[in-house]
């Protein structure tokens, strides 16, 4: 008999206001046994880089039989794996004209000759004229998310 990858549920939690955090439950199929916890994780759910699931394991918001594991945990055939994700932020960042030489562009990915100097995404002392941006105007609605956050929509 062979198991296969099942996702249980998908669903808000319960008693937390304003729904922050999705939860998604999983049983490890043959496919995943041994291998460790956040190794599983990425296969078990593409939206999740190994960085993230290791983040995600150390704030307790990955369990597995509804305990607490190490990133190392090799996991079992049937073992039964919970991963709450905190709801994607909106960022605050605002798309700016910002004269960029774009070498090459299709759906999936933009080349640009960063002018010398120019500082590469905001932070403290650099809130906006940065290359991100930048992008953000030039690539309008097709910037995905990262790190937990979604990327604004161009209101120009």
């Amino acid at each position: 008999m062979s198991y296969y990858i099942v996702m249980i549920t998908s669903y808000f939690m319960k008693g937390q206001a304003n729904r922050s955090k999705i939860m998604n439950e999983y049983v490890v199929g043959e496919e995943l046994n041994g291998i460790r916890l956040d190794k599983c994780i990425v296969s078990l759910d593409t939206e999740i880089s190994r960085e993230t699931a290791q983040r995600l394991i150390q704030e307790d918001n990955i369990l597995v039989n509804g305990k607490k594991q190490k990133a190392s945990y090799k996991v079992s055939v049937g073992d039964k794996i919970s991963i709450s994700k905190p709801k994607p932020k909106e960022t605050n960042i605002k798309p700016q004209n910002i004269p960029v030489e774009v070498l090459y562009q299709d759906q999936d990915i933009i080349v640009v000759n960063k002018p010398k100097g120019m500082v590469v995404h905001p932070a403290n002392g650099n809130p906006d004229g940065t290359l991100v941006n930048s992008l953000m105007n030039i690539c309008q609605d097709s910037l995905s998310g990262i790190g937990g956050k979604i990327r604004p929509r161009n209101s120009t």
